[in-house]
């Protein structure tokens, strides 16, 4: 006799199946191979890079690989002809158990740019395991007095195949005693048993010998056999009867060991010891039950002694035996169902697939950092996981297939800000209460050149004394650049320009290091009071940045230059002036006038005369003005003065050291009458040269005061520059008169014109600047007086002569 396991729903499931995977959507996966189970080393799965659109000369370049979460080295790729082949024996058995669907997932990565693909490849099953009995041989014992259409059941055999190659049917070898049972439609049992059809005998008969065989449904189909001895047992003629022939009982994983599972109950008519039942575990059922669960013989209570785990088990068949105490025990079955329910207890399980890092600070929106897989063991929704980062960061999660995901760029990226980010990933289930798992990964921002040098103000101010020693270091410029390595290395060049004649590069130089600048020759103020140029700072990168930065720089007047005598008279040189003074003269009246000019500036420029005697009483007869060069004299003449008077004027500056020269006047004191006069064309040459004396003197003094209140104005504007952070509670306020008086070298005077604030950030506003102009009234007839002046603005400047 034979008979279809699982005939009804087992083959409304088969072709469920077969349906949807001739209907399976594309979008499930990339691509989809199908090869069967035990292929051959080398055998042929697909064209791999040309389905995937990828070209046979880029899979090197580009580092394709292959990542499979399940065992990595059942497939390969040959990166010369882009062909996926089979690497290693395929059982289905082994990768998959008994689940209906069998896939190896592929993940199919390359570079350049960051890609992955997902490839599933179905294994099919072959008919290659036959059926398997619990054992070789079964014994059954079953008493005589047992009536027609009693049952005994028997455990089924199994198959490690799915599918069509796991249907299997049952034959029993002919006998006149015993039926084959069909087997229930409960896809859950998979047991079956023996039906009396005839009375037994033990006295005709007190063995039996059977062999069941068990027929699977594969091409070619394979058998498995037991051998069944059922022996004949007298007397004892009711068996126990379970209360139900099967349970069904909900269990949580993780329980502790003693948790009460059920309670079954079986009942004897019999009486006495023939109906005190004891409770064990069939001999067939498999070892793992025997090691998680426990049953009383007297109560019939069945316990967790072991650890349950549903992702190991989702559900466990215990058949049950009650035996009564009878000389000649008979005993009743029933089978026990344990479905083991899932509760929250695995956390996700985070992976970083494939990262590419470090990430350039102006890579595009959407680039992708990293690609992440997510998994958690559990069920339904305790294994339904969302992923999340931290706050704060540029980054976002973009789901891609599936469990995986890809991290990638969300928003523009700064080194100069942030050159490192750690971001965190959290996957949390939707179990209560919910797990969750961490993973974090460093994502370095690279450098690109997007900051130019900059220096720390745009201009500076440089005062360099004249007459400097060549390649005298003058100045340091210096910029920063925020970026890193090659693109912050700064060099420093002139930005050439003609100086008049000369090129810029003639006069100073830059080191292209230190930033430090040089004079390659002495400077001459008299030549060159402003030098302005400017210096470039250009930093490493590709392509290069550059700012400039403007200096200034004023050369600073030395006394190296002697004053110089006019010669404004025909006829007089060297230094030697002759006069005739008629002896009537009175006290006062002058005689002559020493002019001089100095080539310097400033105090440098300052001229102040003294008359040194070179006979006897020459020094009480004349006096000379201290700053006018004015030979008078300083009483009347009488009879006793020598008539020939030799003065020597000694004119000299008012630098550090002094320079000097020195005028000799020749003075003839004739009697009293007319002195002797020039004829009209010689007057009017000397009218003339002593008004083009005075007007000398008059842009001397000019050009002193315009160079006196240009130092003045430099000063000012450095340090209104420097002050340019000030707050504005520091600002300078309303400038007020000033008094400037006179000393034993010249006189003090405030320029209206040339004044600037001075400010700091921790005293008041100073306007105590002056700028030095000469007197040009007489030392001796000085007194002191005190003048105001209103100038066109209606500020008054006072002065103390």
């Amino acid at each position: 006799m034979e008979f279809s396991w699982g005939s009804g729903q087992e083959s409304q499931r088969l072709l469920l199946s077969f349906l949807l995977l001739a209907i399976w959507e594309p979008g499930n996966s990339q691509l989809h191979y199908s090869i069967p189970e035990e292929a051959k080393h080398g055998t042929f799965v697909g064209r791999i890079a040309q389905d995937l659109g990828l070209e046979l000369a880029e899979l090197v370049p580009r580092l394709f690989r292959v990542a499979s979460k399940d065992r990595g080295d059942l497939l390969e790729v040959n990166l010369q002809n882009g062909i996926l082949f089979v690497n290693s024996r395929i059982d289905r058995e082994e990768l998959c158990g008994r689940s209906a669907e069998c896939s190896i997932h592929l993940e199919v990565i390359v570079d350049r740019p960051l890609q992955v693909f997902h490839v599933e490849v179905e294994v099919r099953d072959i008919n290659d395991n036959p059926p398997v009995f619990p054992g070789t041989q079964k014994n059954l014992f079953i008493a005589e007095s047992r009536l027609i259409d009693t049952q005994l059941p028997l455990e089924g055999a199994s198959d490690a195949d799915v599918g069509t190659n796991a249907l299997l049917t049952y034959r029993l070898s002919p006998n006149e005693y015993f039926l084959l049972e069909k087997p229930s439609n409960d896809e859950r049992i998979k047991g079956l048993g023996l039906i009396l059809r005839k009375s037994l005998d033990r006295e005709e008969t007190p063995e039996i010998f059977l062999v069941l065989t068990a027929i699977d449904g594969g091409k070619p189909e394979l058998t498995g056999t037991v051998q069944l001895h059922i022996t004949v047992l007298d007397a004892n003629d009711n068996a126990p009867v379970f209360d139900r022939s099967l349970y069904t009982v909900k269990l949580p994983e993780n329980v502790p060991n003693g948790t009460l599972v059920i309670k079954v109950n079986a009942s004897d008519l019999d009486e006495g010891v023939n109906g005190e039942v004891m409770y064990s575990f069939s001999t067939d059922i498999s070892p793992s039950v025997k090691h998680k669960f426990h049953i009383d013989p007297v109560t019939g209570q069945i316990t967790v002694k072991g650890y349950i785990d549903f992702e190991e088990c989702k559900s466990y068949e215990i058949l049950i035996e009650g035996i009564d105490k009878g000389q000649l025990p008979l005993s009743g079955h029933c089978r026990v169902i344990v479905e083991v329910e899932d509760i929250n207890d695995n956390a996700p399980e985070l992976e970083f697939k494939s990262l590419s890092l470090p990430i350039r600070e102006n890579a595009p929106m959407g680039t992708v950092i990293a690609l992440i897989s997510v998994s958690d063991r559990d069920t339904g929704v305790n294994g339904q996981v969302t992923c999340s980062l931290t706050n704060h960061v540029p980054f976002k999660l973009v789901s891609t297939f599936k469990n995986y995901y890809s991290l990638v760029l969300d928003s523009a990226l700064d080194r100069e800000t942030t050159a490192n980010y750690k971001v965190v990933v959290t996957a949390r289930d939707r179990g209560s209460p919910s797990l969750w798992a961490t993973a974090s990964v460093s994502v370095e921002v690279a450098d690109t050149n997007d900051n130019a040098p900059a220096f720390a103000q745009p201009e500076y101010t440089v005062f360099v004394k004249e007459n400097n020693p060549p390649g005298a270091h003058i100045f340091t410029v210096s910029a920063v650049d925020m970026d890193a390595q090659e693109n912050a290395l700064v060099s420093y060049s002139l930005v050439e320009r003609r100086v008049g004649e000369r090129l810029l590069s003639s006069y100073v130089s830059v080191h292209a290091e230190s930033g430090k600048v040089f004079a390659l020759q002495p400077l001459d103020h008299e030549e060159l009071e402003l030098l302005q140029f400017q210096v470039s700072a250009r930093d490493a990168g590709v392509p290069a940045l550059g700012s400039n930065v403007t200096l200034q720089v004023f050369v600073l007047d030395e006394n190296d230059n002697a004053p110089m005598l006019l010669e404004p008279e025909a006829g007089i040189s060297g230094g030697i002036v002759s006069r005739l003074v008629s002896r009537s003269v009175g006290a006062g009246h002058v005689v002559a006038k020493v002019r001089a000019v100095d080539a310097d500036s400033g105090y440098n420029a300052w001229l102040s005369y003294e008359l040194q005697s070179s006979e006897g009483n020459s020094r009480s007869l004349f006096r000379v003005g201290l700053y006018t060069g004015e030979i008078s004299t300083t009483r009347s003449l009488d009879e006793a003065d020598s008539p020939r008077q030799r003065l020597l004027v000694l004119v000299k500056d008012h630098g550090d050291p002094a320079m000097m020269v020195t005028a000799t006047v020749l003075v003839s004191l004739v009697e009293n009458g007319p002195v002797p006069k020039a004829p009209s064309r010689v007057s009017t040459r000397v009218t003339n040269a002593e008004t083009s004396l005075v007007d000398v003197n008059v842009y001397l003094i000019i050009a002193i005061c315009a160079v006196s209140s240009l130092l003045v104005l430099t000063l000012l504007l450095y340090t209104a520059l420097r002050c340019s952070t000030v707050p504005n509670e520091n600002v300078c306020g309303p400038p007020k008169p000033v008094m400037v008086c006179s000393s034993a070298v010249g006189s003090w005077s405030y320029s209206q014109q040339r004044r600037q604030r001075v400010c700091s950030g921790e005293y008041p506003p100073k306007t105590d600047l002056m700028a030095f102009s000469p007197s040009l009234s007489d030392s001796r007839d000085r007194e002191d007086q005190l003048q105001s002046t209103e100038d066109s603005s209606g500020k008054v400047s006072f002065y103390c002569l």
